[in-house]
């Protein structure tokens, strides 16, 4: 179990067992295999931010409800793409509210400072695993920073 501190994997089993749904039918909504699928299922591959965004349309639910970030399962507003130039700008900004360098936010993701940069950059989209990171620890939305909502900003 490689991802088991996020909770998606309950979550997204428990949708779509909720839904009569084959994990077939969720698998090639996303356009990936059964077998991939299964993996987000049981927690053994980390599902992507598209497919997270994809499954939170699919299933009508916040992103921030799929991770386990909060118990809020829709938020009015809700856009149903991820606006890479919001989430760039919404990263600085956040770096900027919470006085942290992007060395600093590395540090605490265990990552590189290069890795913040292209992400502010708008080079790569976030790893699913930092984006929960940053949402646990600077209890900000998921769903607000990929851009999806305007509100609320910081998670209840």
């Amino acid at each position: 179990m490689l991802v088991k501190f996020m909770e998606y994997s309950d979550i997204i089993k428990e949708l779509r067992e909720s839904n009569n749904l084959k994990q077939k039918s969720v698998a090639e909504f996303l356009g990936i295999s059964r077998g991939l699928y299964a993996q987000y299922e049981i927690a053994d591959k980390v599902i992507p931010v598209n497919h997270l965004n994809n499954l939170s349309n699919y299933f009508k639910t916040s992103i921030d409800y799929l991770l386990g970030l909060n118990k809020k399962r829709f938020y009015s507003k809700t856009r149903s793409d991820i606006n890479n130039e919001l989430f760039k700008l919404r990263l600085k900004e956040l770096r900027t509210e919470k006085k942290i360098s992007q060395e600093q936010l590395a540090h605490t993701l265990n990552t590189t400072h290069s890795v913040i940069s292209a992400y502010e950059n708008g080079k790569t989209i976030i790893l699913t695993s930092f984006l929960y990171q940053i949402c646990k620890e600077y209890k900000i939305s998921a769903d607000y920073l990929l851009g999806r909502i305007d509100e609320p900003k910081y998670l209840q």
